[in-house]
């Protein structure tokens, strides 16, 4: 109920009011980990994931850092133990990590993070489309990102138009659910193509945009 109620207020933008609900959530969860981890232990990471998230919003982004990898570690041992149900909170994990460790300037270790946020999900999406299809093309524009921040260009351009054919096929199938990735995507593209130079390519992407 308290991780719940934090995730409630940061949606209100009550930020430091929710950092301190998820801390408290946090405390309760190590608690109850320390005795039954088999039983808790997914409760914990989730809620450290959380964590992080919350640190970051409000600044703290060494704090956050170190509370994302600690949620990451858990949940290599729980993915370790039980892959089908616990992969895609990996991959979730390392995407947040990624992000993480870009935010204190660490851009070739949050490239690697998020290549393997990218081939966890691509697996995960090639036996379950529906469900992991989103997730893929966010950590993709995520790749996009990365690739361009360390100056690989080319290789960010790929990763961003990859990230809009499949939003496209997204919005195909549910326009209303998806339009905004693709308007997201598309827009990033725009920036790649700016980046190395063909100025048209750009505007025509982002007038669609």
């Amino acid at each position: 109920s308290l991780n719940n109620f934090g995730n409630m207020l940061s949606y209100l933008g009550r930020r430091e009011e929710a950092l301190e609900v998820t801390e408290e959530a946090v405390a309760h969860y190590r608690a109850l980990a320390k005795a039954k981890p088999d039983v808790f232990l997914p409760d914990m990471a989730m809620s450290l994931n959380n964590l992080g998230k919350m640190l970051s919003d409000v600044g703290r982004s060494e704090q956050a850092l170190e509370t994302t990898e600690e949620a990451v570690e858990h949940y290599r041992v729980l993915t370790s133990a039980r892959p089908a149900a616990f992969l895609p909170d990996l991959a979730m994990s390392l995407n947040n990590l990624g992000g993480r460790l870009s935010d204190v300037g660490r851009r070739e270790e949050a490239l690697q993070v998020t290549k393997e946020a990218v081939e966890i999900r691509r697996e995960l999406a090639r036996t379950r489309p529906d469900t992991f299809l989103p997730d893929l093309a966010g950590s993709i524009n995520n790749l996009g990102h990365m690739l361009s921040h360390v100056g690989r260009r080319e290789e960010a351009l790929e990763a961003a138009k990859e990230a809009v054919k499949i939003c496209r096929a997204l919005v195909a199938a549910s326009p209303d659910a998806f339009l905004p990735e693709l308007t997201m995507s598309l827009n990033n593209l725009g920036n790649m193509l700016s980046d190395l130079g063909r100025g048209e390519d750009a505007l025509e992407v982002t007038k669609e945009a």
